[in-house]
């Protein structure tokens, strides 16, 4: 009696872990999501080329769109 208990608890586990993981595996699929225009142009109001920023962020965003890789610099904070 015992055996079956502790067989069916190990089984149990093996079928939660089993679920979990499948889980994150299909929640971190293709979870990638662009800037919309409002949001370039709200980043792009503190540059001093304006116009030039949009239009690269604009280019960035359709490569991503497309399945392209792109390179996103990282700006360190300052305080």
């Amino acid at each position: 009696m015992i055996n079956k208990e502790l067989l069916a608890r190990k089984s149990m586990k093996l079928v939660l872990k089993l679920f979990f993981s499948l889980f994150t595996l299909f929640a971190y699929v293709d979870a990638s999501s662009s800037l919309t225009d409002y949001q370039i142009k709200k980043i792009c109001k503190k540059e001093k080329r304006e116009i030039f920023c949009i239009k690269n962020l604009k280019e960035k965003r359709s490569n991503l769109q497309k399945g392209n890789q792109i390179e996103i610099p990282v700006i360190p904070y300052k305080r």
